[in-house]
């Protein structure tokens, strides 16, 4: 999340990563204004050189269209590479009640999102997502300091093909070893880390 930061600052600071070679940028509709900072520092050509990823936190079908509208058009596009349920207390399905999982579909079809992501802090709920085989790509916390059931997810998302977004890379500021953390990381091959720096 780009906050505590003025929108010009914010700008520069994300062009400023794009040209040192960042490619992909994590945001979420949670986030305060960050979304709007991505659309002021992409919003100018770079869209196509990019892949943004976002979240909805909406518990239903209609927050979930709001949410994505807004989302396209705070960031100045008209899709978004990698769309998020955002630490849901449960793993969306289809004909479960919600018409989350459905919505999803549909905005896929419709070109506004190319991939279908969840994010979470719940080894039973990430599993859950895993192992339905409806998600693109986990977003999870996991680091040098994880445990072996965190490895044994990584795992399973390996053999099923699925993408794995490594949040927490630092483990919230515990590890203060970036070159460690980066060599540790890098050996999975299927493994994105972001890196959620902060002071």
């Amino acid at each position: 999340p780009i906050q505590r930061i003025a929108l010009d600052a914010a700008a520069s600071l994300l062009q400023k990563a794009y040209e040192g070679g960042i490619r992909y940028f994590d945001t979420a509709r949670s986030y305060t204004d960050s979304e709007e900072k991505i659309g002021a520092a992409f919003g100018n050509g770079l869209r196509q050189k990019l892949y943004i990823a976002t979240k909805t936190p909406s518990q239903t079908a209609e927050g979930f269209w709001k949410d994505l509208e807004t989302s396209l058009r705070l960031m100045h596009t008209d899709y978004i590479d990698v769309y998020q349920f955002h630490n849901p207390s449960f793993c969306p399905k289809p004909g479960d009640g919600t018409g989350l999982y459905e919505a999803m579909l549909e905005a896929k079809r419709q070109g506004k999102i190319r991939f279908i992501g969840l994010t979470n802090h719940r080894l039973p709920v990430a599993r859950e997502a895993v192992e339905s085989g409806l998600y693109d790509v986990l977003q999870f916390p996991f680091s040098y300091l994880s445990a072996q059931q965190e490895l044994d997810l990584v795992e399973k998302c390996r053999k099923t093909n699925m993408g794995f977004i490594a949040m927490k890379a630092l483990s919230g500021g515990l590890i203060n070893n970036s070159a460690a953390a980066y060599a540790y990381l890098a050996q999975f091959a299927h493994v994105l880390p972001i890196w959620g720096v902060q002071r």
